[in-house]
């Protein structure tokens, strides 16, 4: 996979946009103004209603990325805010974290990727027996999979949990990927009970939550197990690895200098030091005991 990547990547590299991540948080920082305008504006006109794209609307094939941020009134409006400003600065973080180690054209891969993955499954839903016109969620889920994926890369870095607890990447991956999996399973709970009730406007809202969770989870996996290196686990290169490590370690048991008078080793003594007699006609190493009272070797 990750050499189809590579031949994709010579082929179309040169397509890719720099610094995607920018026009990523505009995206979503329009989705935050018309969360405080309007959110209905979203449901009614932009997001994505399959059925109301087979009658024409095309746009909603891309006005969906605009998922309106939900914030709240009074105080908690500012809370709201606040919370906004920290996940647009994450985003950059996560973003630029992964550009820089995947490089360009991978990481546009990756939001593409995401993004037809998610109309693909708005259409799954449609023409299923459950016939969900509306796709509920936007691309919310796909920013916050780059989480995932960076905590790969940069697992030991450490975040400050409620701005006091300091606690690594990685284990906030997990605590998330087991909340992510609590949602997906309590949703599409909601949704089928809604469902027997007929209560299909709800219901849909819960079922397309349920998978848009897990299109952004199977995202981050398609990636992360193409991007691999398979070659470290594969026996030849296990053995190999086992092999030159058993040398390694036998060399480093066999002395480095030998006294060729009487034998002894820098293991026998740390403090001998050992000289090559510049006199001697050929390669011979003695102690600084012997250095200066051996006969010198000369060659007939």
């Amino acid at each position: 996979m990750d050499k189809f990547l590579n031949k994709l990547e010579r082929k179309f590299g040169r397509y890719a946009i720099p610094d995607l991540i920018r026009y990523v948080i505009i995206l979503y920082a329009a989705g935050a103004v018309v969360g405080m305008l309007n959110p209905a504006i979203y449901y009614n006109y932009l997001c994505l209603n399959m059925r109301a794209v087979f009658h024409g609307q095309i746009w909603r094939l891309f006005t969906f990325l605009i998922e309106p941020y939900g914030f709240s009134r009074g105080m908690g409006f500012i809370i709201s805010l606040l919370f906004f400003f920290i996940q647009v600065n994450l985003f950059f973080l996560f973003g630029r974290s992964l550009e820089q180690a995947w490089g360009t054209f991978r990481f546009n891969l990756y939001f593409f990727f995401g993004y037809i993955l998610n109309i693909f499954a708005a259409l799954i839903l449609y023409i299923s027996p459950l016939h969900l016109e509306v796709y509920h969620s936007g691309f919310q889920y796909i920013y916050w999979s780059m989480f995932f994926a960076f905590a790969v890369i940069n697992g030991d870095m450490q975040f400050l949990l409620y701005f006091i607890i300091p606690i690594k990447v990685k284990w906030l991956a997990i605590l998330d990927g087991v909340y992510m999996l609590y949602q997906v399973i309590s949703s599409l709970y909601r949704g089928i009970v809604l469902l027997i009730y007929e209560e299909y406007v709800a219901s849909a809202q819960y079922i397309s939550s349920a998978v848009a969770i897990v299109v952004a989870l199977a995202n981050f996996l398609i990636f992360f197990l193409a991007t691999r290196n398979y070659r470290r686990i594969s026996p030849k290169d296990i053995h190999r690895r086992r092999e030159f490590k058993r040398q390694t370690s036998r060399r480093a048991d066999m002395p480095r200098h030998r006294c060729v008078i009487c034998g002894r080793t820098e293991l026998d003594n740390d403090r001998l030091d050992f000289r090559f007699c510049s006199k001697c006609e050929g390669n011979y190493e003695y102690c600084s005991d012997h250095l200066f009272t051996h006969e010198h070797v000369k060659k007939s």
